[in-house]
């Protein structure tokens, strides 16, 4: 049997020479476990004499609750131990600067259209808005849209539930209904009446049930609008062409007006700009190629009429284009459906800073 001073000494310093858990358990089995040498002592008390039996079970009670004293103290070092040990490889430095943290960027439908609107602001044109929820009559008729056109389809029209006085209801198919609903205004036409001039411009969404690399369901439009006595198609001419140019910030883009037809205006033109393709890639200005970017036109005598002017009187002329389109044109975006991606990844790179405030003087983009 091994004697209790022996047992004492080497289990106090395995206990003392522990250095984590795994070995001050080991420790602890080894003297108190069910096999252990101090539980072996216990279990020859029953073949001592009675005189003996009591005063060595008080001696091993005692160093039984020396070693467990013994074993928790070290317990209690080993742990400030390791807690140190972690707190000094978590520490963080609060001296250091704090990690950058990404700015947010405008979208560049926000910033193409601050662009459009910082144009024509500069020519006179005020900002006018209308809703997405519009009536068959405003977004068709008053626009001189013949009841068998195309765009009153329901393939190419989302239709809603109708009024409760039967008129159809539609989501927009274009922004035009502002301008019926501007020059609708009683205070517009006493304007023009006191012999004023109606410039508007008016950028919105707009909807149309198609989806490809170039269309996508809802879109964004601006359309222009000046109406006077006095304005003919030459004004129209001008006050393009020199959007084109301050748009691109190309001085020199040459600007080219094709024929064409639309049901509110007439005369009607498409207007292209000059562009070049050297090696593959799209160069506004002076070259071979070119561009369409926009309809425009005088406006037609039966949307006058439908909005309560005089187009005896009363003249204007009317323009409208997608703002994708020359977002696109622009800034080198090649697809049309990822404007609406909601990728953050792509908004940092086509995004803007909220700095990128657009103006004429201080030049329209970075």
């Amino acid at each position: 049997m091994d004697d209790l001073s022996t047992i004492r000494s080497e289990t106090l310093a395995a206990v003392a020479a522990a250095t984590d858990a795994r070995a001050l358990d080991a420790a602890r089995v080894a003297a108190l476990g069910k096999n252990g040498r101090v539980t072996g002592l216990m279990k020859t008390l029953g073949a001592l004499p009675p005189d003996e039996r009591k005063a060595f079970g008080q001696t091993v009670n005692t160093l039984k609750d020396e070693i467990a004293a013994a074993l928790d103290a070290r317990k209690a070092d080993i742990d400030r131990a390791s807690l140190a040990a972690r707190l000094e490889a978590e520490r963080l430095d609060v001296s250091l600067p704090v990690r950058p943290e990404r700015m947010g960027t405008l979208h560049p439908i926000g910033q193409t259209i601050d662009e459009i609107c910082a144009v024509f602001g500069e020519m006179g044109f005020v900002w006018a808005e209308g809703p997405d929820i519009e009536d068959d009559w405003h977004n068709f008729e008053a626009l001189n849209f013949p009841p068998d056109h195309p765009a009153r389809q329901m393939q190419d029209t989302f239709f809603l539930p109708p009024r409760a006085d039967g008129m159809p209801m539609v989501l927009r198919t274009h922004t035009s209904p502002v301008q019926a609903r501007t020059m609708l205004d009683k205070r517009v036409q006493k304007m023009l009446a006191d012999g004023g001039s109606l410039r508007v411009i008016v950028p919105g969404r707009t909807f149309r049930t198609d989806s490809d690399q170039t269309h996508t369901p809802m879109f964004h439009q601006v359309e222009g609008l000046v109406i006077d006595r006095t304005t003919h198609m030459g004004h129209l001419k001008g006050c393009l062409t020199d959007f084109c140019r301050a748009f691109f910030e190309v001085d020199d883009v040459p600007v080219r007006f094709r024929p064409s037809y639309f049901p509110f205006t007439e005369p009607s033109a498409e207007v292209d700009i000059g562009c070049s393709w050297k090696g593959g890639e799209l160069r506004i200005g002076a070259g071979d190629s070119w561009l369409e970017i926009l309809g425009s036109g005088m406006v037609h005598p039966n949307v006058l009429r439908h909005c309560g002017l005089d187009p005896e009187i009363y003249q204007g002329f009317a323009f409208g284009m997608g703002i994708e389109r020359v977002a696109m044109l622009k800034y080198g975006v090649p697809d049309l459906r990822t404007f609406f991606d909601s990728d953050l990844r792509w908004l940092r790179h086509y995004g803007f800073s909220a700095l990128d405030v657009p103006s004429l003087t201080g030049g329209l983009s970075r």
